[in-house]
C-alpha cells in the first residue's frame, strides 16, 4: 500500500474514473464495433442491398449491450435511443465505414497503428459499461449478487450475446457461433470483470472502485492490443483453462473478425 501511495495511484485512478466517455472514447468504440461488422461475411452486400438492415445491425453492434440490459432490468429496449448525439455519431461512423468514397475512411481506421489505438480506447468504454451495469443492478436489487454479475456481463459483452439475432437481420443463420457456447476473450473477460465489480460493490473486495476500473482497463486494453497486433485469439486465460482440461495450451487461433476479414479480402481479389 505504501508503494501505491507513493505512486499516487489512488489520485490517478480517481481522475481516470471521472473522465467523460463522450465523444472521444465512444467514437472509438463505435468505429471498432462497426469495423468488426464490416468484417462479417455478407455485411458489405447487405449494405448495398438494404441500407436499413445494415444500419440496424450497426446500431446493435454499438448499443446491443444497452438494449439487452434494459430488457433484463424491466426498461424499454428503446430507452438508449433517446440519446440523439450518440445515435447520430454512431450513424455517421456507419455511413463513413460502408459508403465513404474509395473506402478511404475504412482504410484509415483499419490501418493497424490506428486500429490499435482505437481498440485500446474501446476497452476503456467496455470496463466503464461493466462497472455501470453492476452499479445499476445493485440499486435495483441490492442483495441480488447474481443479477449484478449478469447485468455487468451483458453490458460488457456487447452485441456478442445477440449475435444470432443480428445475423438474422443480415439474412444469415449460424447457430454454431453462439457466444455462450463458444465464448471469446472479451466475453469471458466481461464475465470475470462483472464478478470483480460485484464483489467490490458488495464490499467483499477491499479495493476502491476507481482503482479497480483503472487496473481492469489496463488489463483489457493491453490484452486486446497485443491480440490485435498479433492477429491472434490467444487469450490470457488460456493457461488457466488448459489446467482445467489437463492439456497443454493450444496454439493461438485467428479471431472471428480476422477470419472474416481474410475471407472478404480473398473474395475481393478473385473479383479483381
Amino acid at each position: 500500500m505504501e508503494v501505491l501511495a507513493a505512486l499516487n495511484l489512488g489520485d490517478i485512478a480517481q481522475i481516470f474514473s471521472k473522465m467523460g466517455m463522450f465523444p472521444v472514447f465512444d467514437l472509438a468504440y463505435y468505429i471498432v464495433s462497426i469495423l468488426y461488422l464490416k468484417y462479417e461475411p455478407g455485411s458489405v452486400e447487405v449494405s448495398r442491398r438494404s441500407p436499413v438492415a445494415s444500419w440496424l445491425c450497426a446500431m446493435l453492434y454499438c448499443f446491443g449491450s444497452y438494449i439487452l440490459a434494459d430488457i433484463m432490468l424491466g426498461h424499454s429496449p428503446l430507452d438508449y435511443f433517446q440519446h440523439n448525439s450518440h445515435i447520430l455519431l454512431a450513424s455517421a461512423v456507419w455511413y463513413l465505414i460502408f459508403y465513404c468514397p474509395l473506402n478511404l475512411f475504412y482504410k484509415c481506421v483499419a490501418f493497424l497503428p490506428v486500429k490499435l489505438v482505437l481498440v485500446a480506447l474501446k476497452e476503456v468504454v467496455r470496463t466503464r459499461k461493466i462497472a455501470a451495469g453492476v452499479h445499476h443492478a445493485h440499486h435495483a436489487y441490492h442483495h441480488g449478487f447474481f443479477i449484478m454479475v449478469i447485468v455487468g456481463y451483458v453490458k460488457g459483452s456487447g452485441v456478442a450475446l445477440m449475435s444470432n439475432f443480428e445475423q438474422l437481420l443480415r439474412g444469415v443463420w449460424r447457430p454454431d457461433t453462439n457466444e455462450i457456447l463458444n465464448m471469446s476473450f472479451p466475453t469471458k473477460a466481461s464475465l470475470y470483470g462483472a464478478i470483480l465489480f460485484t464483489l467490490q460493490e458488495a464490499h467483499i473486495l477491499p479495493v476502491a472502485k476507481s482503482t479497480l476500473i483503472l487496473c481492469f482497463t489496463l488489463f483489457m486494453a493491453t490484452s486486446k492490443v497485443v491480440m490485435t497486433a498479433r492477429h491472434s485469439h490467444g487469450s490470457p486465460f488460456a493457461l488457466i483453462e488448459s489446467w482445467d482440461h489437463h492439456a497443454a495450451p493450444t496454439s493461438p487461433l485467428k479471431t472471428k473478425e480476422e477470419l472474416s476479414e481474410g475471407t472478404r479480402k480473398r473474395k475481393t481479389k478473385k473479383a479483381e
